[in-house]
């Protein structure tokens, strides 16, 4: 038996196999759930393609966030292919993006309102967004979970991305407060730097991750992102049954290190 035996899941943001939403619906599989992905635009076929790569091929759905339409017809979307009296046990954002050429890689002071808008628009706001879309399919022990890069700090090269990940943290706190009374739960995991395919598009990214191994008490692999998918199941597993507003570190210890 798995911790996520009979629960439906939904990844929203799986784009390749090396991504961290790639690993949390690897794991999900592994640990009993049936699991739905999500991505939209030219990275759909892609997805497509990436679902056949794991144990069970899934359902990929065509979501774009930031999308009205899309947001309006998630929850009969997720019906289609679950049942009409579908349930999600478990909703997972692994959604971010902000623009390499302007707002990340040392240009903070030159980042344009356009663009930071943007960012904070897919990185933060669609939480609450994916969390309302999928409501009505949401019930008492339900979990959402997103992804974040520790926003306490400062971080080389991360600029506007840093400030969207503190939004991102806030949101959540809000959610899980007003979520709570209904017994959903609305926590976050926070990632030591992983080779995905976001990360490679950050400009000085090798100088952030450089620093990790060396300073994080339990070392840490940056091609290894099953230790993160197991923290994203364990939360929406039945194990945290109190537990909501949290930010999870996944990090080798290192948010824990004063140098």
């Amino acid at each position: 038996m798995g911790i996520l035996d009979g629960k439906n899941i939904l990844v929203a943001g799986v784009t390749m196999d090396t991504s961290i939403g790639f690993a949390v619906a690897k794991v999900a599989q592994e640990q009993g759930a049936t699991v739905l992905i999500s991505n939209f635009g030219r990275a759909l076929s892609i997805t497509k393609r990436i679902a056949k790569r794991l144990p069970v091929e899934p359902p990929v759905l065509d979501l774009d966030v930031t999308n009205a339409d899309h947001l309006a017809g998630l929850a009969d979307a997720v019906r289609e292919h679950l049942g009409a009296d579908a349930r999600l046990d478990g909703v997972v954002h692994s959604i971010a993006y902000g623009s390499p050429e302007t707002l990340l890689g040392g240009k903070f002071l030159d980042g344009p309102w356009e663009d930071v808008a943007q960012a904070v628009q897919v990185s933060a706001y669609s939480l609450k967004s994916l969390a309302i879309a999928c409501r009505p399919l949401l019930s008492a022990g339900s979990s959402v979970v997103g992804l974040t890069f520790d926003a306490t700090v400062a971080w080389p090269a991360y600029d506007w991305m840093g400030v969207a990940k503190a939004g991102l943290e806030s949101t959540a706190r809000y959610l899980a407060r007003d979520l709570g009374p209904d017994g959903i739960r609305v926590n976050l995991v926070s990632a030591g730097p992983l080779r995905t395919l976001a990360a490679k598009a950050i400009p000085g990214f090798e100088e952030l991750d450089a620093m990790w191994a060396s300073r994080s008490p339990l070392g840490w692999d940056n091609t290894d992102q099953t230790p993160t998918a197991k923290a994203v199941c364990a939360l929406m597993s039945d194990f945290f049954p109190a537990t909501t507003g949290e930010i999870v570190h996944v990090d080798g210890g290192y948010h824990a290190m004063g140098a």
